[in-house]
């Protein structure tokens, strides 16, 4: 089974569907991204605009979800940002915030962790006991 992901004129994902291998097939029996779009396209309508995606994520960064955006220009899948502030690492294609999370404490009767805080741009402390 293929999986495709069908984009808005944002290149948002709005859903992605599963096309059964035979119809990704071309003269040569070879696996070919365009016959699945040509195939989705008939379905759909010839101004739909769809990208092959992997569920074992082999293509693309990711599996594409709906909400990410495809990014031509990298030809990958992004996910929306967590937060307003954090930006795109272009070759890792994760979102970084403006400051590094700090690592968590475990004692033996604590756990701190860090939540980030938009309204102050810093990570906030969260400690439970245990």
């Amino acid at each position: 089974m293929a999986h495709f992901a069908e984009l808005d004129e944002n290149n948002i994902v709005k859903r992605v569907l599963v096309v059964g291998n035979s119809d990704i097939l071309d003269q040569n029996g070879q696996e070919q991204e365009s016959v699945g779009v040509a195939f989705l396209q008939r379905l759909f309508g010839e101004n739909t605009i769809w990208k092959q995606t992997s569920y074992n994520n082999n293509m693309r960064n990711k599996y594409a979800g709906m909400g990410d955006t495809y990014r031509e220009d990298l030809d990958v899948f992004i996910p929306p940002s967590p937060y307003p502030s954090w930006t795109l690492n272009e070759t890792t294609f994760q979102w970084n915030p403006p400051t590094p999370k700090p690592d968590d404490i475990i004692t033996e009767t604590t756990i701190t962790t860090y939540v980030w805080n938009e309204d102050t741009l810093t990570w906030d402390e969260v400690v439970e006991n245990i």
